[in-house]
């Protein structure tokens, strides 16, 4: 992996678990293995690093939901493949998490990449839900947007939930919640 790489890969990984304010330039360096003038060579500093590192975490993010929301069978079977994949759901979510950081909130483009992932995800989860409507697998009166809304809610919110108690079970119960209402009628 080449320096650049690495210093990308840390800052990720130190978003993740420490938010901006807390992922420090030196902590970047240790993390990456590299010294300060390496850093400076390939970014200009800490916020075009973070920018590089949130939009590559962006990517991915859109990348592995795309997968499970692309694939094929029905939109509650998409939904359902998206709502159960795999996740480290006691570490959080690596986007959502960045809404809870004041300083990426506070710079327009820092949170730029935030916000484009997740209006992406409510638009794709949107668009499978009116699918499922307009193919008369879902109710007739449920409202795309306000479902996508739910959906994105449910997980983050059992994200939350699942850290604050230390389990996975505040997340599988708001997920197997979810799906049971989004059920398909008999």
């Amino acid at each position: 992996m080449s320096t650049q790489e690495r210093l990308i890969e840390a800052t990720r990984e130190l978003l993740w678990e420490r938010g901006y304010v807390g992922t420090s330039p030196k902590a970047i360096q240790q993390h990456a293995a590299v010294g300060q003038g390496s850093m400076y060579h390939h970014f200009t500093g800490k916020p075009d690093l973070a920018l590089t590192a949130i939009r590559r975490t962006a990517d991915e993010m859109q990348e592995t939901a795309g997968r499970a929301l692309d694939a094929p069978g029905s939109a509650y079977e998409r939904i359902s493949a998206y709502l159960l994949r795999e996740r480290d759901v006691l570490r959080g979510c690596p986007v959502g998490r960045l809404t809870m950081d004041p300083e990426i909130i506070a710079s327009d483009e820092l949170r730029e990449p935030v916000d484009e992932t997740i209006t992406w995800l409510r638009g794709r989860l949107a668009a499978i839900v009116r699918e499922g409507v307009e193919g008369g697998e879902f109710a007739p009166g449920l409202v795309p947007e306000d479902i996508a809304a739910s959906i994105v809610a449910t997980v983050q919110g059992g994200y939350v939930l699942a850290r604050a108690v230390g389990s996975t079970d505040a997340f599988d119960a708001g997920v197997r919640g979810l799906l049971a209402l989004l059920t398909p009628p008999a």
